[in-house]
């Protein structure tokens, strides 16, 4: 491994000796700096298949004027797993608002909203992405309460709340292409500005309900995200049909966490069992804005 890292250092004229470990390593890459201006991501072997995807899909955001990293070079021969070499971007993660009012962060929460509407509008077509088709969540409501994880009550009353989203998400949406994962761990914004910086690791990247995009943020940075991505004054109704959508993907999700084993090492904001359908709960006891407080 050693000689190899080298090897790449040496493709893009670095020293060998200014390689360094990044301090932050994801679940799917190991990531190294290349000296102060690149950045070596090697995946895994069970996430090749997810680099792969993001030689695909990272060029074609960059094209988009979406603020991502440039791609320098992609290589699936040097070593067992496909690497990557991005230009490196600076920053620190956002932090999170205390509740869905709460000015902290918002701008930075705004201008992703504004950078997921550009990919969403401008790539239409992108061969070799993954449709994501989301199914029904009340049939896993009532596996739940057969298991016992839910009671029947219980189950009832989730059930009836799917039951009133569903008319209010609107017909089927067109799919779009979604980076999948723009939780805050994946931003980077400028410490003193609170600006955003970049949108990192397209691994999770899907042609999707557009609505899913928003599920990988806790519910109460949405509102400032969804103003971005709508950047106008709301007259047709489009924030709440989009709002629902979010929710009923929310709620889907909690819903499949509920049955999991519990991971005290995890680092992503939704991962252990019970975080989503609490943060739920936390963002709906926080008064909410519109249109948001008539989704209850």
């Amino acid at each position: 491994m050693l000689a190899a890292l080298a090897e790449i250092a040496r493709r893009h004229r670095t020293d060998p000796a200014a390689i360094a470990v990044s301090p932050a390593q994801g679940i799917a890459n190991r990531v190294f700096f290349l000296g102060d201006h690149l950045v070596l991501r090697i995946a895994w072997p069970e996430t090749a298949d997810d680099l792969r995807k993001e030689a695909l899909v990272l060029p074609a955001a960059v094209r988009a004027g979406v603020r991502t990293p440039e791609m320098v070079e992609y290589d699936d021969d040097l070593l067992e797993t496909p690497y990557m070499v991005v230009k490196r971007a600076n920053g620190i993660t956002p932090g999170l608002p205390e509740r869905p009012t709460d000015g902290s962060w918002a701008g930075a929460y705004r201008e992703l909203g504004a950078e997921l509407a550009a990919l969403h509008r401008n790539i239409t077509d992108l061969p070799g992405v993954p449709v994501d088709e989301p199914g029904d969540p009340r049939p896993d409501v009532s596996r739940l309460a057969e298991q016992g994880h839910l009671s029947t009550d219980l189950a009832d009353w989730l059930t009836a709340w799917f039951d009133r989203l569903d008319p209010r998400c609107g017909p089927s949406a067109p799919l779009r292409l979604i980076h999948g994962d723009a939780s805050p761990q994946n931003l980077l914004v400028d410490p003193e500005t609170k600006r955003l910086n970049a949108i990192l690791d397209w691994g999770d990247a899907a042609w999707a309900d557009p609505a899913t995009e928003f599920a990988k943020l806790p519910l109460r940075a949405v509102p400032a995200v969804l103003e971005g991505y709508l950047d106008a004054p709301d007259e047709t109704g489009a924030a709440e049909t989009l709002a629902a959508r979010i929710l009923w993907h929310h709620l889907h999700w909690a819903v499949g966490k509920l049955a999991s084993a519990p991971d005290a090492q995890a680092a992503h904001w939704s991962a252990r069992p019970g975080s989503r359908l609490l943060e739920i709960m936390r963002f709906f006891n926080a008064d909410p804005p519109s249109p948001w407080a008539a989704l209850r």
